[in-house]
């Protein structure tokens, strides 16, 4: 009797099972079809390194090779708090496995990347509990207590060569592992450069990656047309946030009034003139 390989892909309680559909290749099919069915052999749910900014997206797992063992970053739903777990090592005879094979074994390891269209920022938000983002502040503290997102909730994700991906925050910093008293690990996001510390191992779903490939490829092909801009929602989606309400500088407040006065100005000498022509000829 044959071993079946047992799937490891993570489900979510609630979530139903997708039967997969098999289909038949006819003689017309040829090559074609047969080469098409290997590109979709793999399991949609299998996780794998993004190779672009663009393809990282939906359920996302990150790992960062500490010494002496790697860690995910998680989410307790429990405390409401960030926690960095050390991935057991395999203890077993058989030869362990390695961290570029690693997946997930919990929903706190699942974070969900989400993105605006036409954005290069990504936001974080947890995959447990009631949908918390992945935030830092000024000062560099990490956390993810925040139900709405705004430019602390952004992120840069930044692939490098070797695969592994940097994340930039709204202040120009870097997230990275810190070791703080106690010698205990946590997330700080004030890394001036991109070192050690700073790199990390990330996880998508491949059905994702698929699909941003198929989305480039219609960008290319010119099937999908570039989206309308509207000034007015464009600036109230990117600039704005508490219920649209834009935030602007002192000066543009100024240019703003001056701009606002020229134009009364502008419209009393119009009608200045046009009431003189008018006399003239009456």
């Amino acid at each position: 009797m044959s071993d079946k390989i047992r799937s490891t892909k993570l489900k979510f309680k609630g979530e139903k099972t997708k039967k997969k559909r098999k289909r038949e290749l006819g003689e017309d099919d040829g090559v074609r079809g047969s080469s098409k069915r290997k590109l979709d052999d793999k399991d949609p749910e299998t996780w794998v390194l993004p190779e672009s900014v663009n393809e990282l997206r939906g359920p996302t797992f990150v790992v960062h090779p500490s010494d002496p063992s790697a860690i995910s970053i998680n989410y307790n739903s429990t405390t409401n708090r960030i926690a960095l777990q050390a991935i057991d090592k395999d203890k077993s005879e058989e030869e362990p496995v390695s961290l570029l094979d690693r997946t997930p074994t919990d929903v706190s390891q699942v974070w969900v990347t989400t993105r605006i269209a036409g954005s290069s920022t990504i936001n974080l938000r947890t995959g447990t509990g009631e949908g918390k983002f992945l935030s830092c502040d000024a000062h560099g503290l990490v956390s993810a207590d925040r139900d709405a997102r705004g430019p602390q909730e952004e992120w840069t994700p930044v692939v490098m060569p070797d695969g592994m991906v940097a994340f930039m925050n709204v202040y120009e910093k870097y997230l990275g592992v810190d070791e703080a008293a106690g010698g205990t690990l946590q997330l700080r996001g004030d890394s001036e450069e991109v070192g050690f510390a700073e790199r990390f191992w990330v996880k998508i779903q491949y059905k994702y990656k698929k699909e941003a490939h198929e989305e480039e490829k219609k960008k290319k092909d010119g099937l999908t047309a570039p989206p309308g801009i509207d000034e007015t929602s464009t600036n109230h989606l990117h600039q704005a946030w508490g219920a649209g309400r834009s935030v602007v500088s002192s000066e543009d407040k100024k240019e703003l009034k001056q701009a606002r006065k020229e134009g009364r100005l502008a419209e009393a000498m119009l009608d200045r003139r046009a009431k003189l022509k008018s006399d003239r000829f009456c």
